[in-house]
C-alpha cells in the first residue's frame, strides 16, 4: 500500500503499560485502546501478543504475566487463547477440519491440566 492511501484511514492506538519490580518482573499490566468505550485503562494479569513479519516470515511475540498470576489462571488463559486462535483461523481460512483439531487439542490440554491439579491436591 502506498503512503497516500493512508490519508483517509482511521487510526486506532493500543497502549500497554508494564510495571516492573526491582528485578524487572512484571507486577502490573495496564492497557487502553483509543476505540474502547472504557474511560480508564484496564488491568490484566497476562499478555500474549504476536506480530507477523511478512518479509522474514517469522512471528515476533511478547509473552508477559504478573508474578501474582496463578497456575490455574495460566491454564485457563492458554485454553481461552487457543480457542480464540481456532476461531480466528476459521474466519481467515474456512478450514474447519484444522479448526476442529485445534479446539480438540485445547480441550484435551485443559482437561489434562484439571486432572493433574486434582491428582496433586489429593
Amino acid at each position: 500500500m502506498h503512503l497516500r492511501n493512508f490519508v483517509n484511514m482511521h487510526k486506532s492506538t493500543i497502549t500497554v503499560d508494564v510495571f516492573l519490580d526491582d528485578n524487572k518482573v512484571p507486577e502490573k499490566i495496564q492497557w487502553k485502546a483509543t476505540d474502547s468505550s472504557a474511560s480508564e485503562s484496564e488491568g490484566a494479569k497476562a499478555l500474549m501478543m504476536a506480530l507477523w513479519d511478512g518479509a522474514d516470515k517469522t512471528a515476533m511475540r511478547i509473552d508477559l504475566w504478573t508474578k501474582d498470576m496463578m497456575v490455574d489462571e495460566m491454564a485457563d488463559f492458554y485454553y481461552q487463547v487457543m480457542m480464540t486462535m481456532a476461531d480466528t483461523y476459521e474466519r481467515a481460512t474456512h478450514q474447519q477440519e484444522l479448526v476442529a483439531d485445534l479446539k480438540e487439542f485445547a480441550k484435551q490440554f485443559h482437561k489434562k491440566f484439571t486432572d493433574l491439579q486434582l491428582k496433586e491436591n489429593k
